[in-house]
């Protein structure tokens, strides 16, 4: 049986797994799902349908599942999901989404969510991504897998930030982030691309050569972004071992609703 404190309401319509931990003061709403071996610290508040994967920490004080901030919400039966080995830290506002956008916000799996961040309605976060403190996404906001955003960044509702991506300290996000890019600054700005981090995840130096080139194609030879997608697609031809990587690149350069982040 699920092991709630004596403290804790748990909604009898909320489905726990048998070895889900549910401590002091906590509330779980009733359309809530969570599967093993999660744990739900104190004062945590679960509510609206939301659905949480397995082996998760939930730390004190998070409201997950709450109900968006946006004006047009009436109430409508959206939803969270959320999938396993996340960690999310104190004082965490992960919400619902809107029928405006799909419905559902998502967060993936094995992400390091720290204290004070905010996941916006209709957001949607890929796997193994770090927010520092008080990383702030607006609505409808798109993380690819890997991405860390410093403390205090903070992303404009409707944009895109990349795979791979790294942020500084109080970044301003307000156009789309290309996968790779390190950027920092209010609006952010390109810095190069994420070396290191790339290296640390297996990245060979011929793919890292590669997504160099494709970044001065980006930023550095005052091409158009046609230009510089056109000259990606050559690149990819002529280093078929980094193909895949450039590959992420070009997909992500398809569809630049808000423009990339510029010098």
């Amino acid at each position: 049986m699920p092991k709630i404190h004596a403290t804790a309401q748990v909604d009898p319509g909320a489905e726990l797994a048998d070895d889900v931990e549910i401590g002091p003061y906590a509330l779980i709403g009733p359309k809530v799902r969570i599967g093993p071996g999660t744990r739900v610290g104190a004062h945590v508040i679960v509510e609206g349908r939301t659905h949480i994967g397995a082996d998760n920490r939930l730390h004190p004080f998070s409201v997950i599942g709450g109900e968006p901030q946006d004006k047009k919400y009436k109430g409508e039966d959206t939803a969270l999901e959320i999938g396993d080995r996340n960690v999310i830290r104190e004082y965490c506002t992960l919400h619902v989404g809107t029928v405006q956008d799909g419905g559902v916000t998502r967060v993936g799996s094995d992400n390091w969510i720290m204290a004070y961040v905010h996941i916006a309605h209709d957001c949607q976060v890929g796997n193994h991504t770090t927010f520092a403190n008080n990383a702030q996404l607006a609505g409808h906001v798109h993380v690819g897998d890997w991405a860390v955003l410093g403390g205090y960044t903070g992303a404009h509702q409707f944009v895109r930030i990349g795979a791979h991506v790294m942020t500084g300290i109080s970044s301003v996000i307000l156009q789309d982030v290309p996968p790779y890019t390190l950027v920092a600054g209010n609006p952010a700005a390109p810095h190069g691309i994420n070396s290191e981090g790339l290296r640390r995840r297996g990245f060979t130096p011929d793919q890292i050569t590669a997504l160099r080139a494709a970044y001065r194609f980006l930023y550095r030879q005052g091409l158009t972004l046609e230009q510089a997608r056109a000259a990606v697609s050559d690149l990819m031809a002529a280093r078929p071992h980094a193909a895949d990587a450039l590959a992420v690149m070009q997909t992500f350069l398809a569809d630049t609703g808000r423009g990339i982040v510029r010098p």
